[in-house]
């Protein structure tokens, strides 16, 4: 028996059996390692969400006009050019006479393309059209309220056609982001308490967080003015633009670790 028991530790001191013994010893530490580390790095989920909402309400103070000058079967694209250049130098000067920057003038499209009448299965040119977007930035619409009724009639009387959109903005859109950042972060502070007193549990420490801003300024919008349909009139009196009063909403969402 003695003998027997010799030999099998005779075997296992063989070089393969100490090969496969050091194989499942070192098996055995990378699971247990492996273990430990999903343990630490990823602790249990134990964590509650809360979302609070904060809302600022402001009065733009920035507004850009989009508008257009459209000329019509021009005999040449040259006269078509000169026609539009000539138009757009005095919406321009109309625009510096009420204290509007030249570089606050930008021109957003421009097209030239020739008009063709059909005529016994022939195309011929009549004319050439031409069309030139311009944009008009008006940054003290608060001082003035009649500032965009101003630059509407004096464009009008200059020359353009088209009145295609007025976008309202503001200049310290940052710091009104913050206000509502802060009365969101408030109001989910102010609801996990609620939740914590009501469920019994007890809220730890901030693990993440992240913001969205759910509405903020909208679109340019539309005046009904211009086209291929539709002309501003120079006897036409002036629009009535009130800027009114827009709101920004900042949502939070934080996550608390709960013990």
């Amino acid at each position: 028996m003695d003998e027997k028991i010799s030999s099998n530790f005779n075997q296992l001191g063989q070089p393969k059996y100490v090969i496969i013994i050091l194989g499942m010893l070192v098996v055995g530490a990378i699971c247990i390692v492996s273990i430990l580390r999903d343990r630490i790095v990823n602790p249990p989920n134990n964590q509650v969400s809360v979302i609070g909402h904060g809302k600022v309400a402001y009065q733009p103070d920035t507004a850009t006009v989009t508008l257009g000058v459209q000329i019509d079967k021009a005999p040449t694209a040259q006269d078509a050019l000169n026609q539009l250049n000539e138009k757009i130098t005095r919406i321009v000067s109309a625009m510096e006479s009420l204290g509007i920057k030249k570089e606050d003038v930008q021109t957003q499209a421009y097209t030239l393309y020739p008009q063709y009448d059909y005529r016994d299965n022939v195309s011929n040119v009549s004319g050439y059209n031409a069309n030139q977007k311009i944009s008009i930035k008006a940054s003290n619409v608060q001082q003035d309220r009649e500032l965009i009724s101003k630059i509407i009639s004096l464009a009008s009387e200059a020359g353009t056609n088209q009145v295609t959109g007025i976008d309202f903005s503001v200049s310290n859109m940052n710091d009104l982001k913050q206000q509502a950042r802060i009365l969101a972060i408030n109001d989910a502070k102010s609801k996990s308490a609620d939740l914590a007193e009501a469920s019994g549990v007890k809220i730890g420490k901030i693990v993440n967080w992240y913001e969205n801003v759910v509405q903020s300024p909208g679109e340019p919008q539309p005046m009904g003015y211009g086209g291929s349909d539709m002309a501003v009139s120079k006897e036409a009196s002036s629009p009535q633009v009130p800027t009114g009063t827009q709101e920004i909403i900042m949502e939070i969402v934080l996550n608390y670790s709960v013990r």
